[in-house]
């Protein structure tokens, strides 16, 4: 569901307030342009809400007299992409007035639902964790059934089995023991342990067909922390070529470039202890990539003294990149 859902849902209440608003009035609440207003009226008159439209001086919208909104009857599916759309539009963002009007919009959603319904959407919204490359997660809320089941299951430290199929298409049935449900770069993914090998894995929920609980129970770690479990599982997966790198700078320069799902970040110490993020020192930083073609450009948009420690194939990439933009800049129109 798209971001604009909680304007629209803000645009009904100030209409179901009663009285004329104009357009002005109404761009200027919602923080939109004149036409994104007219936008969200039709949006709900699509929805059989009778909003009326007032020429003149001191025209605008209305709804019609004697319109009361029925009471909202969502399914499981209805409610969790509403709910969905809008936590996604600004959980994982600072602070904004988009973002207050999300969580009240999210608000009364949740208070007119069944009880039994939103206790289940409790136990997922507490489950859920966002990095910050979620902010424009922009990929299809995935099943409410699977969402759900893995949510009671994270809650209540349940194991459950899952049919997967890989990158490749190949289907298995696994058994995890699952730690939190991660939105990330525009997917979502299930983090936990493989009690068969005693090891973290990470899932695409996409890839999901199936999920059921399992009898028994088992015992999470101290600080299970889903997203970081994620990210650290994505910069040492087992890719064909392993980068080391040392780089002069800044904890917020390096990962501006290198985030900390492409890279793991070793601080160097100072002679007092830990060397403070916002510090200029050598850092050294590990990578496990399938190619290392798109390395030169990254390192070379740092704009920091970097230095190779291995493979030799990705100082000769850079070598050949650097003699490329001189030729470039020597070039004459």
């Amino acid at each position: 569901m798209p971001r604009p859902t909680g304007r629209v849902l803000t645009l009904l209440e100030l209409l179901q307030s009663g009285g004329t608003r104009t357009v002005a009035e109404l761009a200027d609440r919602l923080g939109v342009e004149g036409r994104t207003v007219r936008r969200y009226v039709n949006h709900l008159i699509d929805f059989d809400v009778p909003v009326e439209s007032v020429r003149g001086r001191y025209g605008g919208y209305r709804m019609a007299p004697g319109y009361r909104l029925p009471p909202l009857m969502f399914n499981d599916d209805e409610a969790l992409a509403v709910l969905l759309g809008l936590i996604t539009g600004w959980a994982a963002g600072p602070a904004t007035a988009e973002r207050t009007a999300g969580e009240t919009a999210t608000a009364k959603i949740r208070r007119v639902l069944p009880k039994h319904l939103a206790h289940r959407l409790d136990t997922l919204l507490e489950t859920l964790a966002f990095t910050d490359e979620s902010r424009s997660l922009d990929a299809p809320a995935p099943d409410a059934g699977l969402l759900l089941t893995l949510a009671d299951a994270v809650r209540h430290h349940r194991p459950v089995s899952i049919r997967y199929a890989d990158r490749h298409g190949l289907p298995s049935e696994r058994t995890l023991h699952p730690y939190g449900i991660v939105a990330h770069a525009g997917r979502w993914y299930v983090t936990g342990q493989d009690p068969r090998i005693g090891e973290d894995r990470t899932f695409r929920l996409d890839r999901i067909a199936d999920a059921r609980t399992l009898p028994g129970s088992f015992e999470p770690p101290p600080d299970p922390d889903p997203a970081e479990r994620l990210l650290t599982g994505f910069a040492t997966a087992d890719y064909r070529h392993e980068v080391t790198v040392r780089i002069h700078g800044t904890v917020e320069q390096i990962r501006a470039h290198l985030p900390a799902g492409v890279a793991l970040l070793e601080e160097a110490p100072s002679p007092a202890g830990a060397t403070p993020p916002t510090t200029e020192c050598w850092r050294r930083v590990d990578l496990r990539v399938e190619r290392l073609d798109w390395l030169p450009p990254v390192l070379a948009s740092l704009d920091r003294p970097f230095a190779i420690e291995h493979p030799d194939e990705l100082r000769d990439l850079v070598a050949a990149f650097a003699r490329r933009l001189t030729s470039y800049a020597a070039a004459e129109d």
